[in-house]
């Protein structure tokens, strides 16, 4: 049995007391999942939000933990990690009122998505216009999770605005783009420095999605990866991918079909070439579940788990915007009012997780993976997320056998009981809904 030590931080109501020292809690009768396997009746030491080997501190120092917690043979997991999320309990990142929307939103989705254990997330901009991204990227700043501000914000994901024009899903084909001025095109749309140490928008960008065949796309990827930013596809695979692309984005959506003889993006999955990540979203309506099952066979360690969520998500059915597209929710289903296109989902990370392992009868284990380490190594950032290795961050989730979350801890602290019913209740900020037992849709 290996022992691992987490440092921790942050304080929240009477869960931490005030100390001067910092605190070590012992987790024991732990399940982890670590090395691509369960380990099992195994120990963390939490202090100050980063798990350190405990070699180099803790029996050199010989103190003693200030609590131990039993996980009771729990599954102890890294928090999840959401690339694609547009938005959720009645926040939409493509919407501008006014800048304390966008930052109040940001705090409401941050807290709220702990109770489904996801720690970390991208939050997703649709294609929209340049004044949107001028207005909202300096406002989505990454920051650490804590537990008075919850999730962690890893940075923006900007899906569209250049993506092809026949395969825009439920985006405004106004705002769809194409880039005939090349990566000067990307730099006024976004508010991009050339510079290849970049500026704070730059930073604030993590991921971007692009349709390769749209003019002026191909030719730009390469200095979007040098000026720090992930690039996903959603067609022309092959060549994207040896210039640099490594990720799919929703697999099977708003992409060319797989043919025998054209097998386009999807046959990316059996090619000789460094195979990409592709996310997929995981609730059995955007993609069927032996289509998921048939991605999984061929590619298993590329799988990552999005949810594509938008404002819908934790709120009841009814009439939504996505961007500025007016959509309606209908069971677990979002659809464009006027064409009746899928338009995101109500998908939270943990029913992804457990809806995989479901539709393909992966392990456990696997199915964490996709949604931890593998979005980890996608970012460049599984040194800190994703894993349970010293040096990552103490972000982590209790589950039980059939995956469902028991307790969330950020940087090493759970929140309190009180905060979770509350965030549990969250309301429609348009209408002053208050859900009482209403799941979500989820």
């Amino acid at each position: 049995m290996t022992d691992v030590m987490i440092l921790t931080d942050g304080r929240y109501g009477q869960t931490e007391p005030k100390v001067d020292a910092p605190r070590l809690k012992k987790i024991i009768n732990g399940r982890l999942i670590r090395d691509h396997e369960i380990i099992d009746n195994d120990v963390l030491y939490i202090c100050n939000g980063k798990i350190l080997n405990p070699q180099d501190c803790f029996f050199s120092s010989g103190k003693l933990p200030n609590e131990i917690i039993d996980a009771e043979g729990l599954l102890i997991a890294p928090g999840f990690i959401d690339i694609q999320i547009n938005g959720a309990f009645g926040v939409d990142f493509s919407e501008w009122r006014e800048e304390d929307h966008i930052k109040n939103g940001l705090d409401k989705v941050s807290k709220g998505l702990l109770n489904y254990g996801c720690t970390s997330f991208l939050p997703t901009l649709i294609s929209s216009k340049p004044e949107l991204y001028h207005k909202v990227l300096p406002l989505i700043k990454p920051r650490k999770g804590n537990i008075n501000q919850g999730a962690e914000i890893l940075g923006a994901h900007l899906e569209g605005p250049f993506i092809a024009s026949n395969q825009y899903g439920a985006h405004d084909l106004l705002n769809v783009r194409t880039a005939p001025n090349g990566f000067s095109d990307f730099v006024d749309m976004y508010g991009l420095s050339c510079s290849s140490e970049g500026n704070d928008e730059n930073q604030n960008i993590k991921l971007i999605t692009v349709a390769p065949d749209v003019e002026g796309v191909l030719d730009s990827i390469k200095q979007l990866i040098k000026i720090g930013i992930t690039v996903s596809i959603v067609a022309q695979a092959e060549e994207a991918i040896k210039r640099g692309a490594n990720c799919i984005t929703h697999l099977f959506n708003a992409m060319q079909q797989f043919h025998h003889r054209d097998p386009g993006i999807i046959g990316m999955l059996g090619t000789n070439y460094p195979r990409p990540y592709y996310g997929i979203i995981c609730d059995g309506i955007h993609v069927h579940p032996n289509s998921i099952k048939i991605a999984y066979d061929s590619h298993p360690r590329g799988a990552i788990l999005i949810t594509d969520a938008m404002e819908a998500m934790g709120l009841p059915p009814g009439d939504y915007t996505l961007g500025d597209v007016p959509v309606r929710k209908s069971g677990k289903k979002v659809e464009v009012i006027e064409n009746g296109k899928l338009a995101g989902s109500v998908l939270t990370m943990d029913e992804c997780v457990r809806n995989f392992k479901k539709f393909t009868g992966c392990s456990i284990v696997e199915a964490i993976e996709a949604a931890t380490l593998h979005p980890a190594e996608l970012l460049g950032i599984d040194n800190v997320k994703g894993t349970l290795y010293p040096g990552a961050d103490a972000d982590l989730v209790f589950l039980d056998d059939d995956l469902r979350i028991v307790k969330c801890f950020i940087a090493g602290i759970e929140p309190a009981e009180d905060a979770l019913q509350k965030r549990n209740s969250i309301w429609d900020i348009k209408n002053n809904w208050a859900p009482n037992n209403y799941d979500g849709g989820v």
